[in-house]
C-alpha cells in the first residue's frame, strides 16, 4: 500500500513537471514570436531590439538563483563564481544568434533548427574526438537533419514572410545552427566544471552563468557601439505593452528553469529529454494556431519527420539505460 501510494506521488510530481515545462516555455515561445513579429502602438514600430532580451532574461535568473540559493541550498563547496568566465561567453552569443534569427525566419523553422542540435555534436564528436556512432544513431541524425533541410526548402507563406522583420532564410538558419555550435561548447564547459566541482548545484550553475551573462550583455547593449540598450529601453518606455511582454517572456524562462530542474533531480535526464521534445512539437501546432498562419502538408511531413528522429533517439537513450541498469543488478 505505501509502494502503491509513493508510485501515485511520483506520477503527480511527473505530471507537474510536465504541466510547468509545457506551460512556462510555450508561453515563452508565443511571447518570443509575438516581440519579434507585433507592431507596438499607433506608429506600427517593431520591437527591432531582440538582443536585449537576453540581458533581461540574464538579471531575471540571476535573481531567481540567488533567492532560491539563500532559500533552499545548504552547500556551500560549490564553483567559485568566477569559472563560470568562458562558458557565459558562447552562452551569451548563442542566445542572442537564435533570438536574432527570428527576424529573418519563423518561429516554427526556428524550434526544428534548433531540434537538430545532435548533428552538430555528432560532426564535431567524429571529426575532432574520432569517436564511432551506431547505425541507428545515423538514422536519427538523418531523419532530423531530413526534415530541418525539406522544411528551409518549402515555400513558405507569404503570410508569414510580411510578419518577419527581414525575411532571410539562408541568414536565419545560419544564426540557428551557430547557436547550437556555442551552446555545445557552453555544455562542455559546463561539464567541466561540475566534475571539477562535484558540490556544484544547479542553481549554483544558474547563478554564476547569468551573473557573467548579465556583466556582458550590459557592456555590450550599454557600452560598445553595435549595442541598442538605451533604444531598446526608450522603445520599451514608448510601448509599455512591450515591456509588459518582454518582462513575461523572461520570467517564463526562469520559472521554465525550475520545473527542468526539478525534473533532472527527481526522474534524470532521459525524462527532462522527452518532456522538452514534446514540448517543442506542441509549440509549433500552437505557433501554428495562434499566428493564423497554418503550415501546409508539406511542412508539416518536415515537422513530423524530425520529431521521429528525436523519439528514436530518445528511445534509443532509455534502452542503453535499461542495459546499464540490468548490468549493474
Amino acid at each position: 500500500m505505501e509502494g502503491n501510494a509513493t508510485g501515485i506521488g511520483r506520477v503527480l510530481v511527473l505530471a507537474f513537471c510536465v504541466a510547468g515545462i509545457w506551460s512556462a516555455y510555450i508561453s515563452q515561445g508565443v511571447l518570443q514570436e509575438t516581440l519579434s513579429t507585433k507592431r507596438f502602438g499607433p506608429d506600427g514600430k517593431r520591437f527591432e531590439h531582440l538582443s536585449f532580451l537576453n540581458l533581461v532574461q540574464n538579471v531575471i535568473c540571476f535573481l531567481w538563483s540567488l533567492i532560491m540559493i539563500k532559500l533552499w541550498s545548504r552547500s556551500t563547496r560549490g564553483a567559485p563564481w568566477w569559472s563560470y568566465w568562458s562558458a557565459s561567453i558562447t552562452n551569451t552569443i548563442g542566445p542572442a544568434m537564435g533570438i536574432e534569427a527570428l527576424k529573418y525566419i519563423s518561429y516554427p523553422a526556428q524550434v526544428l533548427a534548433k531540434s537538430s542540435k545532435m548533428i552538430p555534436v555528432m560532426l564535431m564528436g567524429t571529426i575532432v574526438y574520432g569517436i564511432k556512432y551506431t547505425f541507428p544513431e545515423y538514422v536519427c541524425t538523418l531523419l532530423v537533419a531530413g526534415g530541418v533541410s525539406a522544411f528551409a526548402l518549402l515555400k513558405t507563406s507569404s503570410k508569414t514572410i510580411s510578419k518577419l522583420a527581414h525575411p532571410n532564410a539562408p541568414l536565419g538558419y545560419g544564426l540557428c545552427f551557430l547557436n547550437l555550435a556555442l551552446d555545445g561548447f557552453t555544455n562542455a564547459t559546463q561539464d567541466s566544471i561540475t566534475a571539477r566541482y562535484p558540490k556544484t548545484s544547479a542553481w549554483d550553475i544558474m547563478l554564476g552563468m547569468n551573473l557573467w551573462g548579465t556583466i556582458y550583455n550590459v557592456i555590450y547593449m550599454f557600452g560598445s557601439p553595435w549595442g541598442s540598450g538605451f533604444e531598446a529601453v526608450h522603445f520599451c518606455r514608448q510601448h509599455p505593452e512591450a515591456a509588459w511582454d518582454i518582462f513575461l517572456f523572461c520570467l517564463c524562462g526562469a520559472v521554465g528553469q525550475n520545473f527542468i530542474f526539478l525534473t533532472i533531480s527527481r526522474f534524470g535526464s532521459l525524462a527532462n529529454t522527452t518532456i522538452t521534445t514534446t514540448r517543442k512539437f506542441v509549440s509549433i501546432v500552437v505557433s501554428s494556431l495562434l499566428s493564423g498562419n497554418p503550415l501546409s502538408a508539406k511542412q508539416w511531413g518536415s515537422v513530423v519527420m524530425v520529431f521521429s528522429g528525436l523519439s528514436y533517439q530518445i528511445y534509443l537513450k532509455w534502452r542503453k539505460l535499461q542495459k546499464k541498469k540490468k548490468k549493474a543488478t
